[in-house]
């Protein structure tokens, strides 16, 4: 796999994309300014369609929003694993007669 493109790369190639002259219609087709830039097509739409939810053009989860739910996911998977080691413990001892008869 190639090693990702730069940012700036990136955010340029969008900004070339999303350029329209006088009448609306875009400057640059994506199909040219892919192959132009020496990318493929579907990379190059996949960054224009990842920059419109990124600027709320476009329904979705931002990255900032992505990442929050993976950091959110794992730390539930934690936070189940200790609720559950905690039940067993609490099962063991209370199976296991540990206070002193009085």
């Amino acid at each position: 796999m190639p090693p990702p493109h730069p940012p700036e790369f990136r955010r340029r190639a969008i900004e070339l994309a999303r350029e329209v002259d006088e009448d609306g219609n875009r400057k640059h087709p994506v199909a040219e300014l892919a192959r132009s830039l020496k990318i493929s097509e579907s990379c190059l739409r996949n960054w224009l369609a990842d920059d419109a939810v990124e600027t709320g053009d476009k329904p979705g989860l931002t990255r900032a929003e992505r990442e929050e739910l993976v950091r959110l996911r794992r730390e539930n998977r934690v936070l189940k694993a200790e609720r559950d080691l905690l039940s067993r413990a609490a099962a063991f001892f209370a199976q296991e007669n540990v206070l002193p008869p009085r």
